[in-house]
């Protein structure tokens, strides 16, 4: 009898490392992270820094010890900007067991939320559409940038600013020029609303997709008078526009919201971009701040720098920060990193620093919007200089 107890009591033991085991395995598993990029498509010039700037930061994180002792799994691919490619793609990364999703453009994120919300996967995207601070809607998704909407109204607010500033009796006129897509209509009902409640005239017009100039928009807009331009788009459609308007002789002021306000605009419109202003979420990288170190000492290393690489470099380096921030509350509160739980570790996020390179991020369960506050800058010299203390939409 005893040697059956013996026996017995060796083999709960057994199964009690196998088990301790078993748990440490889990534990130790890697955290699987599902992402999109535009790298062919009609905003990649935008997407492609983006991107390294995210694979980047899952490269450093993991060489310094991951979150909370676990590595990042980080799986993409190049989606060209096409929603039916996104939504393939994030079917595919989710029954892979992907915890997380990294989005990119307004149109695949917007459609997506509801697979989101069902799925119950926290998603975090490089369109910044208020139509996505739904919780209602878009329980899952989150924004670590100011909301375009936002943007848009603190650019109306400088233009009415710098309009009485000027002393003049007319009425003041604004245009918003923007992408021919949900992203580029995304602020469009907002900033109407805002400039009209404050007196002035608003219009909004396409840029035709594929249009190798704007002279047409532009005779619009000089037909409309307008005195302000917001530019809502990305990068070389925006050039193309600028160098037209000097071409044209076109007096007004534009306004670059965040995917134009980059050294990439000032690469492809040189001289026409002098003076444009640009509402920047994002720390360009003649800024120096704290919340660059790590990124600049890891391109450095590599044989580069952030001055090279750009800002939307920062802007996905950081925005894959914010979400492995949420990660490790969660993991540090003792839960395991599901989707449920990895949006309650989101939430918890308060004042959350990013070194200065955004506001603080805040996140909590009655709002995703991450800040509503900003730096204007203006290009001056061929570069982006800060010209504003940080502005919130809501002063």
């Amino acid at each position: 009898m005893s040697r059956i107890r013996t026996l017995l009591a060796a083999l709960v033991a057994a199964s009690m490392i196998l088990t301790a085991c078993g748990q440490s395995g889990a534990s130790a598993a890697p955290i699987k992270i599902g992402a999109i990029f535009d790298l062919t498509g009609p905003t990649a010039d935008v997407s492609t820094p983006y991107s390294e700037g995210m694979k980047d930061y899952v490269t450093w994180k993991n060489a310094n010890g991951g979150i909370a002792g676990r590595q990042i799994e980080l799986t993409s691919a190049d989606y060209a900007y096409k929603v039916d490619q996104s939504e393939q793609l994030y079917t595919q990364y989710v029954q892979e067991g992907v915890v997380a999703f990294m989005g990119w453009g307004t149109g695949d994120t917007e459609a997506l939320r509801t697979k989101i919300a069902e799925d119950k996967i926290p998603f975090m995207s490089a369109s910044y559409s208020a139509g996505l601070l739904d919780l209602t809607t878009a329980p899952y998704n989150f924004l670590v940038g100011t909301s375009y909407s936002d943007q848009a109204v603190i650019a109306v607010r400088w233009a009415l600013d710098d309009f009485k500033a000027k002393g003049s009796a007319d009425q003041i006129k604004i245009a918003l020029i923007h992408n021919d897509s949900p992203f580029g209509q995304s602020p469009v009902a907002d900033a109407k609303t805002y400039t009209e409640a404050n007196g002035g005239a608003f219009m909004d017009l396409a840029m035709p997709k594929g249009a190798t100039d704007y002279v047409a928009e532009l005779a619009q807009m000089t037909t409309f008078g307008a005195q302000y331009v917001i530019i809502q788009n990305v990068s070389s459609p925006a050039a193309v526009l600028l160098k037209d308007a000097k071409s044209q002789g076109f007096a007004g002021q534009f306004i670059c919201l965040n995917w134009c306000a980059d050294e990439i605009l000032v690469k492809l419109a040189g001289d026409a971009a002098e003076g444009v202003m640009g509402t920047l979420p994002f720390v360009p990288p003649t800024v120096s701040v704290a919340g660059q170190t790590d990124a600049e000492a890891f391109l450095k290393a590599k044989g580069s720098s952030l001055a090279e690489k750009g800002l939307h470099y920062t802007q996905g380096w950081w925005t894959m920060a914010v979400m492995a921030a949420g990660i490790e509350a969660t993991i540090k509160a003792g839960n395991e990193p599901t989707g449920e739980n990895i949006r309650a570790g989101l939430e918890t996020l308060q004042g959350f620093s990013t070194g200065d390179v955004t506001a603080p991020i805040s996140f909590s369960a009655s709002s995703h919007k991450g800040n509503n506050s900003l730096h204007l800058y203006k290009v001056t010299g061929g570069a982006w200089t800060q010209v504003s203390d940080a502005i919130s939409a809501g002063q």
